[in-house]
């Protein structure tokens, strides 16, 4: 058996036009799934899908604002009505639309965050999550972050959010273990993605977190692709209700 391969699974992966996602979304196809690209913007959907195709992946665009929580149901309802239904669920659609202290976190970014981040994986998984439990199979993966697992003086929001997943991947683990449904968290530290901007625009910044990293670089998408790849396949089988850090060992640093 191949541990590491997805061949003859279909995952959904939201926000997956981009950064995380997409390279998730194409390190899963290229383990064998079959994948749904899913974003806000359909055009992009249809793009990056017809990208994977070209390269002899399996993709297939579903967009969905998973702000909305129509769009949502709608998501859900697609997928889980295609033949075989869902395998893999990876909740990855987010954002940060404040960086300051908590007390001048505007109320409608607040909103969002919350509506984006953690709202909208909670409900996505209410609803798929329970049809994978009456098949008998299933692996989740929330986003997180380490920024969930740790003070911070410019991320309030969007931290509570990445703790709350992690919360959310152990509940459900315990939910829906019996049933051999898996949930699990990630949490990169910094990746080299656009939310890393502001740290790349910040030279001195930058150096003091890489000296804070003992690995001392920035991961890359990939790396938390073949996290993600690890936790839905054969290989991870026994994994569930961890949050697993992947962050060049910033988190443990002195």
């Amino acid at each position: 058996m191949d541990l590491f391969s997805l061949g003859g699974k279909r995952a959904l992966i939201t926000g997956s036009t981009r950064g995380l996602g997409q390279a998730i979304a194409r390190e899963m196809a290229r383990a064998g799934a079959s994948v749904l690209i899913s974003s806000e913007v359909p055009d992009d959907c249809r793009r990056v899908a017809a990208e994977f195709r070209a390269q002899g992946l399996d993709a297939h665009p579903l967009p969905c604002d998973v702000a909305d929580d129509d769009a949502l149901d709608a998501l859900a309802t697609a997928a889980e009505a295609l033949p075989g239904g869902v395998d893999i669920l990876v909740c990855n659609a987010g954002l940060n639309l404040h960086n300051g202290p908590s007390a001048t976190t505007p109320d409608d970014a607040y909103e969002r965050v919350m509506a984006i981040n953690l709202r909208s994986a909670f409900r996505l998984c209410n609803r798929i999550v329970p049809a994978m439990a009456e098949r008998g199979d299933g692996a989740v993966i929330l986003m997180s972050s380490l920024s969930g697992l740790r003070g911070n003086r410019g991320l309030g929001v969007y931290s509570m959010t990445k703790a709350a997943l992690a919360q959310m991947a152990r509940n459900l683990a315990v939910e829906h273990g019996p049933r051999n449904v898996r949930v699990n968290a990630i949490s990169p530290g910094l990746i080299d993605t656009d939310l890393s901007a502001v740290f790349k625009a910040d030279p001195a910044r930058l150096e003091k977190r890489m000296a804070q990293t003992p690995l001392r670089r920035m991961g890359t998408p990939q790396e938390i692709a073949g996290t993600a790849v690890y936790l839905a396949s054969a290989a991870g089988a026994f994994v569930t209700g961890h949050n697993l850090v992947v962050d060049g060992g910033t988190l443990i640093t002195d």
